[in-house]
């Protein structure tokens, strides 16, 4: 299994950017599909967006698409997600995970996904 960790968390003013990295460590990291959550108190973890393991296949959710991207630079070991055109309703606290699995059509959800980071918290606020 990965270890994950993030950062690049912040405050940032609505209609900012803001990048998160995914650092991975372990063996067999390109077996790994890494997907982004967040969550919000008293809500279910949110699929965000998520990458396979090769980098060649993404997918973004409906409330994300258009200002989120996904990427990731194996050689460094990082997934990042690039985060544009921030609204305070994108507030949470954003995690990586990772899974074997791979869905055509969308990103899998939080209990298809073995490994965890500890969060990272973005706060969008004027």
């Amino acid at each position: 299994q990965p270890q994950l960790v993030e950062s690049g968390g912040g405050l940032v003013q609505p209609g900012g950017s803001l990048t998160l990295s995914c650092t991975l460590s372990g063996s067999n990291l390109d077996y790994y599909n890494i997907g982004w959550f967040r969550q919000v108190p008293g809500k279910e973890r949110e699929a965000v967006s998520c990458i396979d393991g090769s980098g060649g296949r993404s997918h973004d959710s409906d409330s994300v698409k258009g200002r989120f991207s996904i990427a990731r630079n194996d050689a460094k070991n990082k997934v990042y997600l690039h985060m544009n055109i921030l609204t305070p309703e994108d507030t949470a606290v954003y995690y990586c995970a990772a899974t074997l699995y791979w869905s055509p059509t969308m990103c899998l959800p939080a209990h298809r996904h073995t490994t965890w980071g500890q969060g990272t918290q973005v706060t969008v606020s004027s």
